[in-house]
């Protein structure tokens, strides 16, 4: 997954997060049932904090793009 974040922008790390993951599933980069990496591998690949992704992900479940499986991870809607 290509996310880069960009210190000097107006807009919050987390929504840059959020807005690079959905714009991937809009565009179908990210097709239905794909498996996002963990929380923890995309803060790293990412460079920020975990709770960035953690808040990327909430906003993408919250508008219906992503669900979370509790022991299974998080993948992109159908």
């Amino acid at each position: 997954m290509d996310l880069h974040i960009n210190e000097q922008a107006e807009r919050p790390k987390y929504w840059q997060l959020y807005w690079q993951i959905r714009q991937q599933i809009l565009h179908g980069d990210l097709l239905p049932g794909c498996k996002l990496p963990a929380s923890r591998a995309l803060a790293q690949q990412a460079g920020v904090a975990r709770v960035t992704v953690l808040e990327a992900f909430a906003q993408l479940q919250a508008e219906g793009f992503i669900v979370s499986r509790l022991g299974a991870g998080t993948f992109v809607a159908a």
